[in-house]
């Protein structure tokens, strides 16, 4: 089975990842895994960090002649700017004083973590629970993504909505892709604008509010959607409450830095219906052939794959380091203050939709090996087409 570790602080000098479980065989290069990084970097709304950082892999292990060799691979992106923080973030004692952190940000893990760890300087914290963590796990995950495309299982996202302002035509466009192709194509139209949204016309709207919220100091969440396409019958198990596919998908994307929601299919609309309108109701097609008109399911039902793409929503908090400040507490002085700035961004959103399919993506792996696993992709393909 698949799973990865990531390791690195947001200004330390570089961020590091081992992913172990993946099959031999499997092509992935440098090249694909820097594709899924530069998704990560776009979008409106997105902090100066983003202008210094150009996100590059180094494959370390695991990989000879462009294929995989089932050992554990390791991955490294160097941080650009360890070289403006080398005093500040120095592995070795500097014997000098460097200014400590004391006022902590709320909403942010600051507070807790300093308490939790018995830090005196939060910066300690800072560091490892900043979303520049998210680069490695994009990085590794991206080998997941590239396993499940070898089975034609594609992932897709896109941000339905930023504040208030909405696409309320995101299912309608979603559905009308997924009816002529896959998810990878929900990303590819995606893609195409600064916030990721289907409907060019919302996106320009909320261009305009995140254009509003920099000059107030003010930041920005949202909503986005992670599809996945192409899925056999039965990925996951309903006999154990551990084995269930929509509760480590809740996980995954729960995992992000400030999501703090999540539904599979129509969860929340359903909750207000009654069973009559929501149950996907079942047909023939042919003499064979079973179809669902509807996916309210989002895919899932019993804890299992039940054949429809897996519809994810989730919601992303503002981010929580403000321009303005919000009041808080100075740990030393013992007094009221207001919050301190830490570079940020004022909306990331488009970046934690694409964050989200990656965190996916090993989750259906392990589904799918658990299913048809074996230790080479051919043997792995063999299994697979004895379904």
């Amino acid at each position: 089975m698949i799973r990865y570790l990531t390791a690195g602080e947001s200004h330390g000098k570089a961020l590091v990842g081992i992913i172990e479980g993946v099959p031999s065989g499997l092509s992935i290069s440098e090249e694909y895994i820097n594709q899924k990084l530069s998704r990560r970097q776009k979008g409106f709304g997105r902090g100066g960090r983003m202008r210094i950082e150009t996100d590059q892999v180094k494959i370390l292990s695991g990989v000879r002649f462009g294929k995989t060799l089932g050992s554990p691979i390791s991955l490294m992106i160097e941080n650009r700017d360890w070289e403006n923080w080398k005093d500040k973030m120095s592995i070795s004692d500097l014997k000098k004083e460097i200014e400590k952190i004391n006022i902590p940000r709320p909403g942010h893990a600051d507070l807790s973590g300093m308490i939790k760890y018995k830090f005196d300087d939060i910066r300690n914290v800072i560091e490892r629970a900043s979303a520049r963590e998210t680069a490695m796990r994009v990085a590794l995950c991206s080998i997941s993504q590239k396993f499940l495309e070898e089975f034609k299982i594609e992932i897709g996202s896109f941000v339905v909505s930023i504040g208030k302002v909405e696409d309320e035509n995101s299912e309608k466009n979603r559905d009308k892709i997924l009816q002529n192709s896959n998810a990878s194509k929900i990303s590819a139209k995606a893609d195409l604008n600064e916030l990721r949204m289907l409907s060019i016309d919302e996106s320009k709207n909320a261009i305009s509010l995140i254009k509003q919220e920099m000059k107030s100091g003010d930041t920005l969440g949202g909503i986005f959607e992670v599809v996945v396409s192409g899925l056999p019958i039965g990925l996951g198990s309903y006999v154990q409450w551990d084995r269930k596919l929509d509760a480590k998908l809740g996980e995954a994307i729960l995992s992000i830095q400030a999501v703090k929601g999540v539904e599979v299919g129509e969860a929340f609309e359903n909750a207000k219906k009654f069973g009559s309108e929501v149950h996907d109701e079942l047909f023939f097609e042919g003499k064979k052939n079973i179809l669902r008109k509807t996916n309210r399911a989002g895919g899932v039902e019993g804890g299992m794959t039940n054949g429809n793409a897996i519809i994810i929503r989730a919601a992303m908090k503002p981010i929580s380091t403000l321009a303005k400040g919000l009041s808080s507490i100075d740990l030393e002085k013992n007094k009221n203050v207001q919050s301190r700035y830490e570079r940020s961004d004022v909306c990331a959103v488009p970046a934690c939709s694409v964050i989200a399919e990656s965190v996916v993506a090993p989750v259906i792996a392990n589904s799918f090996l658990e299913k048809f696993g074996g230790d080479s992709i051919s043997e792995i393909n063999q299994r697979y087409k004895n379904l």
